[in-house]
């Protein structure tokens, strides 16, 4: 009787297994590699990402060698970037530069991981990893790809990045001083003249760097003041 039970258990799992399998070999077979760019590439033109996403990562996956599988991969990131998955299209574009490094689209590739951090700038009294992240990432496109035109666009996002590090700097100095920390706020002035000169912010700086000093030497006579031996009165 068990044996009965279990063979035609192992029947019903693979009678369920063979239209399982044709069901996929199905689905795969409907769409062509070329289809499957060409709908990808239709829905990213109209600005249906989601779709594009979808289609290129059957692509992706359903045809590896074909000679579409490159677009695939370059549109996952691009279609991750315009729905705002910064991190999924960022590792969507590192893939794509390590997979294909001489690729004539590796300059927009590095730009777009700018941007990804770009366009996740956060307000000067916040964290400002993005705009570290960005520089870097800009930085790298303008050293190794100076002739795009991707490196003058890039020249203009850095001027910003620039500016929000350095009023960040500004901006954690003056909590410094306002609190009276003299010592920890002339170095973030410092840094600003030093890592962010002529964005404007130096002016700021250079202000507030003799009033630090001031401090500085007013809180010495004041601890040696107090350090002194009293005088005794004959």
């Amino acid at each position: 009787m068990n044996l009965r039970i279990g063979l035609c258990f192992a029947i019903v799992l693979w009678i369920a297994m063979q239209l399982l399998g044709c069901a996929w070999f199905q689905d795969k077979e409907e769409k062509t590699a070329r289809e499957l760019a060409e709908e990808g590439t239709e829905a990213f033109r109209d600005k249906d990402y989601r779709k594009a996403i979808e289609s290129f990562e059957k692509l992706k996956d359903w045809y590896p060698f074909s000679q579409y599988s490159i677009l695939a991969e370059l549109k996952l990131g691009d279609a991750h970037y315009y729905c705002k998955e910064y991190e999924e299209a960022i590792f969507a574009y590192e893939e794509f530069e390590n997979l294909h490094p001489k690729n004539e689209a590796v300059p927009h590739v590095v730009y777009q991981i700018g941007r990804c951090y770009f366009d996740r700038l956060q307000i000067i009294d916040r964290d400002q990893t993005m705009a570290r992240e960005a520089l870097q990432a800009f930085e790298r496109l303008i050293r190794t790809y100076s002739a795009s035109p991707y490196a003058k666009k890039a020249e203009k996002h850095m001027k910003v990045c620039n500016r929000n590090l350095a009023e960040h700097e500004f901006y954690v100095g003056m909590f410094y001083y306002k609190t009276k920390h003299y010592k920890a706020a002339l170095e973030r002035f410092k840094t600003v003249l030093r890592s962010y000169p002529d964005l404007g912010v130096h002016r700021k700086a250079l202000e507030y760097i003799p009033l630090c000093q001031d401090g500085i030497d007013n809180a010495a006579r004041g601890n040696k003041n107090l350090g002194a031996s009293p005088q005794l009165v004959e």
